[in-house]
């Protein structure tokens, strides 16, 4: 039993990772051809498609009854995205970050948690709570669309109209490009669809064998299985001198974790998702101090730098060892959550806080400054 539930495991995580990057890869290239912005890029397609594992592994998991999971899944992925992988692609290399985000992303975000939060409240996110969501889904996409319209307006008035296409042959070579792309995202959800069985399978065992909550497996195991794309596709992006990508890709996907996958995963629920009374009075509010935490990193210089990355990286280190010693009981809990409480996270709070402050002090005597030469 153990080697059977060992092989369903990583034989899902597997399937996820290739579907997600089939998915990501031809998702990418047909909004490159259409001339899609690379932040919008990241918000919309990247971020799709790296929450698509998230996306199968959650409706599956409400389908079979364990709606918990499915929630584990969605905040963990959340509290991931931000601490650990945002935090691994700016020890990388300093992320630069859009004025756009810090103006209207990251505070859909904080909006999209905190409704989150609201919503569990009552113990469960209902049929109507989940329509709720999906709108917020629809909506948002209509705003990136007529975002991205009025940005590139003024590009396309001053290019020169394409001549119009006097062979066959360049008509056919796109309609090649795109029946390969349209292969690659078709690809990519089945092997999602199957690796996401797996994968749910697996980790219920898995479960059960250790004594563990579904809800803690789905903060810890199945959040990081399914934050493999996000993690890979936003280094990557790092790496490459792609840093719209990389912020874009993890605040994209968190909005879409919350408002499409928990939206759609309460419609497919038979009876909505459960929310314990554990996840409303921590991982929730982890989920929701990490996506504000992010507003003043975000716009100090405009810049993620590498001791930014690092302090997220060290706060998942230390929620994950939470979760771990609170599963087990452990007799050193009591000590670290003292600590937490009263030294690291006042700590990290009065910091931030001084430096969204002296930002805000050197932009207002730059701004002084260009009204002078003026």
């Amino acid at each position: 039993m153990d080697l059977i539930t060992a092989i369903s495991f990583i034989a899902g995580l597997v399937l996820l990772v290739i579907g997600a990057d089939l998915l990501v890869r031809g998702a990418s290239r047909l909004a490159t051809l259409l001339g899609i912005p690379p932040l919008v890029v990241g918000l919309t397609v990247v971020a799709f498609g790296t929450c698509a594992p998230e996306l199968a592994v959650s409706i599956q998991a409400s389908l079979d009854g364990r709606g918990a999971m499915a929630l584990g899944n969605v905040v963990g992925s959340n509290i991931l995205n931000v601490l650990l992988i945002l935090g691994l692609s700016a020890t990388v290399a300093p992320l630069v970050v859009s004025t756009q985000l810090v103006r209207t992303d990251v505070p859909v975000m904080i909006g999209a948690s905190l409704l989150v939060l609201l919503l569990g409240f009552d113990g469960t996110i209902s049929l109507l709570d989940g329509l709720l969501l999906v709108a917020g889904t629809i909506g948002y996409a209509v705003f990136l669309i007529r975002n991205n319209r009025k940005q590139t307006t003024t590009d396309h008035a001053v290019k020169t109209p394409a001549a119009p296409v006097s062979s066959g042959r360049p008509l056919r070579q796109s309609l090649r490009n795109g029946l390969q792309n349209g292969g690659l995202i078709l690809g990519g959800i089945v092997l999602l669809v199957l690796g996401s069985s797996w994968l749910v399978s697996g980790a219920t065992a898995l479960a059960r064998m250790l004594g563990l909550s579904e809800l803690v497996i789905g903060l810890t195991v199945i959040a990081a299985g399914t934050g493999l794309p996000e993690i890979a596709t936003s280094a990557l992006a790092s790496w490459r001198g792609q840093p719209d990508i990389a912020v874009g890709n993890v605040v994209g996907s968190n909005i879409l974790n919350i408002l499409l996958v928990l939206g759609l995963t309460s419609v497919v629920a038979p009876d909505g998702i459960p929310v314990p009374a554990t996840a409303v009075r921590f991982d929730i509010l982890v989920m929701l101090a990490t996506a504000v935490a992010c507003l003043p990193i975000f716009f100090t210089d405009g810049l993620i730098s590498r001791w930014e990355g690092a302090l997220f990286l060290a706060y998942y280190i230390a929620y994950t060892a939470y979760l771990v010693l609170n599963s087990a009981q452990h007799a050193a809990l009591p000590a670290f959550s003292t600590i937490m409480l009263i030294l690291v996270i006042p700590l990290t709070g009065v910091t931030l806080i001084v430096l969204t402050w002296q930002a805000v002090q050197r932009r207002r005597g730059q701004a002084l400054g260009s009204s002078c030469i003026s």
